[in-house]
């Protein structure tokens, strides 16, 4: 087996993601848990980590760069926030472990005081980007539970936005009345509903209650693909500052990434998307070298 050098960690709220690196930068081995920073206290992380790693641990303390709620104030170590505009994912943290093989550093999160906004882990993320592309100057889009648009000028993060586009559709889908009229996915049906609610945001509310009158009266089933496109549409409508008229470059994953792609596309932008675990791993690889070489 090939010698692992480092090990990459990307923490979050509902799951861990552990990476075990090679000199070369491969993956020699990965590992998904749940474990993630809800369900745990302080004392409990050291044990969860080392429960995954030992087996690739040897006598000399091995680097881990972690990401994400890990360096949240309910995390293992609170790593403050930077402030922008700043380079992403430039200050870490260390962590006082118990056992000596393991030397843990923690990237600290953003801070924006006006409007106020933050973020954890997707820092890291956008800093694996300018890793691959140093001289981009443009917009990146994060998708997920809480969507980030994000301004880089020369390297740096100059503001950004954080949106509940992906909570809201949950909430909705699951906790509201919405949820007897979710039906089919209909392609069609989310682009039309992109195109009117980007146009018109403030007609989210006044709208919704729509999509259950419809299911009654004419036996729609295209609640779920025209409820995505209201809150996603709403999203870039509101966000035009940061997207219109400019190359966006999306960082994400699946089904979502697509969505977002398919959106701004039918808007008029011009999308390239990266894949998230790269984008984390490039991220979480400059620090390692920033910091151990």
């Amino acid at each position: 087996m090939t010698p692992v050098t480092w090990i990459a960690v990307d923490w979050g709220s509902s799951n861990l993601r552990i990476w075990a690196m090679g000199s070369n930068g491969a993956v020699i081995e990965r590992i998904t848990s749940d474990q993630g920073m809800l369900g745990l206290t302080k004392d409990q992380y050291e044990p969860v980590l080392m429960a995954h790693i030992e087996p690739w641990l040897g006598d000399a303390p091995m680097p881990v760069i972690a990401c994400g709620m890990v360096g949240s104030r309910q995390g293992w170590i609170e790593a403050p926030y930077e402030t922008v505009p700043v380079r992403p994912a430039s200050q870490v943290v260390t962590v006082q472990t118990c056992d000596p093989r393991i030397d843990v550093r923690v990237i600290a999160g953003l801070q924006q005081l006006e409007p106020a906004d933050v973020m954890r882990g997707e820092e890291t993320q956008i800093a694996g980007y300018l890793a691959q592309n140093p001289r981009y100057s443009g917009v990146l889009c994060l998708p997920g539970t809480h969507s980030k648009w994000v301004a880089i000028d020369s390297g740096k993060i100059t503001s950004f936005q954080t949106v509940l586009t992906g909570e809201l559709f949950d909430l909705l889908a699951e906790k509201s009345i919405l949820r007897h009229s979710i039906g089919a996915w209909n392609e069609a049906s989310f682009l039309q509903a992109i195109t009117q609610s980007a146009q018109a945001p403030e007609a989210l509310l006044t709208g919704l209650f729509g999509l259950r009158a419809s299911q009654l009266l004419h036996g729609d089933d295209t609640g779920k693909a025209r409820l995505s496109g209201m809150v996603i549409g709403t999203e870039l409508g509101a966000t035009k500052a940061f997207w219109q008229g400019k190359d966006t470059v999306i960082i994400g994953a699946g089904e979502l990434a697509r969505l977002y792609g398919a959106a701004l596309s039918k808007l008029g932008a011009t999308v390239n998307v990266e894949k998230v675990d790269t984008m984390t791993l490039s991220g979480l690889k400059t620090v390692y070298e920033s910091v151990f070489k």
